[in-house]
């Protein structure tokens, strides 16, 4: 049975949060908050309420470091689950409590689809959870037990399965105090007996900044804005997509900004990169290097922003957390670039949209005559792209200039033409 501290006479303030949620970057945020404020108070006591089944290990190796550096006491009271990722945070803290029922452990590194990383990732995990144990003056064979199933354990673990323990169980081998049912056993077998309690609190911008940092949130933005500025291109004008693409980078880059993460010359490294590109489209036509610069500066905004770097000093940042946000902007740019030129071809085509491509179809018993007849004339001839088409822009047949669009993919400025159709009110042509 575990033993119950003397009870102390002075009143204690008490902070405590709560992580149950997967350890993600809104975890990690919400965590360096709560530290910041219960230093301001001046608190004697941390309690953090935790239930998670894990999440990105970067994440929890902040919050881990948090737990170490802390010069307030920090104790971990489990509700249910400290699995992988939780199970170190919780190891960091000073004391562990847990709830009947709860279990702490299976911390073996796995992708998003639960495939088990290879052992340098695990190498790695088990020399965090080790360091951690020894610090905390837990046994380090069992930490590693946590993450490896090779490890052997004499009389604990032995059948080469990942270690995970029981309330119990976890008493008996020094990495639980006690079994508590609430924040108030936590304070009576840590003999605490005049406290004050203090919750965090959570607004409704913390709250809000908390849902956009999330990488999901954040790869949708980042989709987005692509999707946004490649409609705009397509037809040239402050319009919708324009305003589609400004509203999700200031929703992008506001929080991450307000966090500290983003710092103004990445977000202006986004902004060079966009003028590049359009640079690359209108004054420099073809894919040079003003267009491969652009989407240099555009995605390097992108990734830079999400990163705790200072300046350009990234060797604090850990290399796994570079690569997971670099995955992000990339898998963002190659889900948002196919579908936008899919979504395009068929918004255009569709009457529902045919505001966006001029579909109106020009009757000649509406009066429309002389126009239409005489662009229909020009069907099988040929002429010049006087500017790039991409799809749409204009072609110079006979002397005269017209509005054309490339009946497939983009034609460069200067390549012959044929006329093939005329639909819209707009020749379509193909590379003659």
């Amino acid at each position: 049975m575990p033993v119950v501290q003397a009870q102390e006479t002075t009143n204690k303030l008490v902070y405590t949060f709560a992580i149950d949620e997967d350890i993600a970057p809104p975890a990690s945020l919400r965590v360096e908050k709560a530290m910041e404020e219960a230093q301001s108070l001046k608190a004697d006591i941390i309690i953090v309420h935790i239930n998670t089944f894990g999440g990105t290990l970067d994440d929890a190796d902040k919050i881990r470091t948090a737990f170490l550096q802390s010069s307030i006491p920090v104790y971990a009271y489990i509700d249910n689950n400290a699995a992988s990722a939780g199970a170190l945070i919780s190891i960091a803290c000073d004391s562990i409590y847990m709830h009947s029922g709860s279990s702490i452990g299976a911390a073996t590194v796995v992708d998003m689809s639960g495939e088990v990383q290879p052992d340098k990732y695990q190498s790695y995990m088990r020399s965090l959870m080790r360091s951690t144990a020894e610090s905390r003056g837990r046994r380090a064979d069992i930490a590693q037990a946590m993450v490896d199933p090779d490890i052997y354990v004499a009389g604990i673990c032995d059948s080469g399965k990942v270690l995970t323990f029981t309330t119990h169980e976890a008493i008996e081998y020094g990495y639980c105090e006690a079994e508590v049912s609430s924040i108030e056993d936590v304070l009576d077998h840590a003999g605490v007996a005049r406290y004050t309690i203090r919750e965090q609190r959570y607004s409704f911008i913390d709250k809000l900044i908390g849902f956009l940092v999330n990488p999901v949130v954040s790869g949708i933005l980042i989709m987005l804005i692509i999707g946004g500025i490649y409609f705009e291109l397509q037809q040239p004008g402050i319009g919708f997509p324009l305003i589609l693409a400004l509203c999700a980078a200031a929703l992008y880059f506001a929080p991450l900004y307000l966090e500290g993460l983003a710092d103004y010359w990445e977000i202006l490294l986004f902004i060079v990169g966009i003028v590049l590109m359009i640079l690359e489209l209108f004054v420099f036509p073809g894919f040079g290097v003003s267009g491969v610069l652009g989407i240099i500066c555009l995605v390097s905004g992108l990734i830079f922003s999400m990163v705790g770097n200072t300046g350009l000093d990234f060797s604090h940042v850990p290399t796994g957390l570079i690569a997971n946000r670099t995955m992000i902007v990339l898998v963002a740019f190659v889900i948002a670039l196919p579908l936008s030129i899919f979504l395009g071809k068929k918004l255009f085509e569709s009457n529902m949209f045919g505001g966006l491509a001029l579909n109106t179809v020009e009757d000649t018993q509406e009066g429309y005559t002389v126009a239409a007849e005489r662009e229909q004339s020009l069907i099988g001839a040929s002429g010049e792209a006087s500017t790039i088409l991409r799809p749409a822009g204009k072609v110079r047949i006979e002397e005269k200039t017209f509005d054309a669009v490339a009946q497939t993919g983009y034609i460069e400025k200067g390549s012959s033409v044929k006329v093939v159709d005329y639909v819209n009110g707009s020749l379509v042509v193909t590379e003659d």
